[in-house]
């Protein structure tokens, strides 16, 4: 694994996170923290942005870039590009962290408006990100970009039909992009945490011990060896326990 002269893996690495403030977006922005990268942290919350850029600081690292933005503001990400081209001149890291579940029923009693919500979110969110990033990531001597996805996606179970079908159109969408990055330095996967104790876990399974699931800083790790400039993979779809098990 790349170390730098500091010994933190991702010293320097401009990396942005989007669910940044609760869940897997908060436990892998401490985790870059703690590797030395430079952080954008993007969620609708100002207050969970805060309590994470507390946390990043308490731990020793610099303070994080807070973006208060709702995801599906288009022209909003656009700024955001246009504001770490300013500071940066390029972007490292992008990890497509926020997602929403949409509603678990009958696919003919999904209301519109959150069918609609589910893929803003989902799916048109993360290319607005990709149009906005990937010229900055194609900056990067080593663009890395990560997306979560769920085995959802490639397993169609009833009621699930709105979470899976734009997590399944997202992993279609990174993958081809991905095949479009052939000739450059960039990568970009996509990585299926699995079960952990998450917010979102719980409103899809209400009647589940929270306890008997694992936190989200435990897969945090594989987030970070996708961020290494070694990574080579591109293209792929990663479960985070295989990963994690998988020698350096």
């Amino acid at each position: 694994m790349n170390e730098t002269a500091s010994g933190r893996r991702l010293e320097g690495r401009v990396a942005l996170i989007t669910g940044a403030s609760r869940g897997v977006g908060a436990a892998v922005a401490r985790a870059f923290a703690a590797e030395g990268a430079q952080l954008i942290l993007v969620a609708r919350t100002v207050g969970g942005l805060e309590e994470v850029d507390d946390a990043v600081r308490t731990a020793g690292a610099p303070a994080a870039t807070l973006v208060p933005l709702d995801i599906t503001d288009g022209p909003g990400i656009d700024r955001l590009g246009g504001a770490i081209f300013e500071r940066h001149g390029r972007l490292d890291v992008l990890v497509g962290n926020a997602g929403v579940l949409g509603m678990l029923s009958p696919l003919s009693h999904v209301k519109p408006a959150i069918w609609d919500e589910a893929v803003a979110v989902n799916l048109t969110a993360n290319w607005r990100l990709i149009r906005s990033m990937d010229p900055l990531l194609r900056r990067s001597e080593a663009g890395r970009a990560i997306f979560v996805t769920s085995n959802h996606a490639r397993h169609a179970r009833a009621y699930w039909a709105t979470y899976g079908a734009t997590k399944a159109a997202l992993e279609v969408m990174i993958r081809a992009w991905a095949g479009e990055l052939n000739k450059t330095a960039v990568r970009a996967n996509l990585i299926d945490p699995g079960r952990l104790r998450t917010a979102m876990r719980a409103r899809a399974y209400p009647g589940e011990d929270p306890a008997s699931l694992p936190l989200p800083d435990a897969v945090a790790e594989a987030f970070v060896r996708m961020a290494l400039p070694d990574w080579q993979e591109s293209g792929t779809i990663v479960q985070a326990e295989e990963l994690l098990q998988r020698t350096c």
